[in-house]
């Protein structure tokens, strides 16, 4: 039984919010891949909880570290330098991707 030509349109416009909803999607994030990297310099780092400027020092000596690095040179929790690297990136001080499971922070 063929459908109708409003169930048709229905169908064709929830495809097309669909694909806007993706593009809408990448195009986040590309705009987050574009943000502004600070140098984390001694004026940064003072600006910093104690508790961040720790993890920020770490990362700086290792360069690129995941959080169990990071947390095997600070002595503390994985979970913590998970959660303080992701700081850090959120203030635009570090960046981060992907190889497998594992995350990588860089400057």
């Amino acid at each position: 039984m063929p459908k109708d030509e409003t169930t048709l349109l229905k169908e064709l416009n929830d495809k097309i919010d669909n694909i806007l909803n993706v593009l809408y999607y990448i195009l986040f994030i590309i705009e987050e891949n574009k943000r502004e990297y600070k140098p984390l310099d001694v004026f940064e780092l003072l600006k910093l909880p104690d508790h961040i400027r720790k993890t920020a020092m770490a990362i700086n000596k290792l360069k690129e570290a995941t959080a169990e690095d990071v947390s095997l040179e600070t002595g503390r929790e994985r979970s913590i330098e998970s959660a303080y690297l992701n700081q850090l990136v959120r203030y635009g001080y570090l960046q981060k991707r992907r190889e497998g499971r594992k995350v990588i922070f860089y400057f």
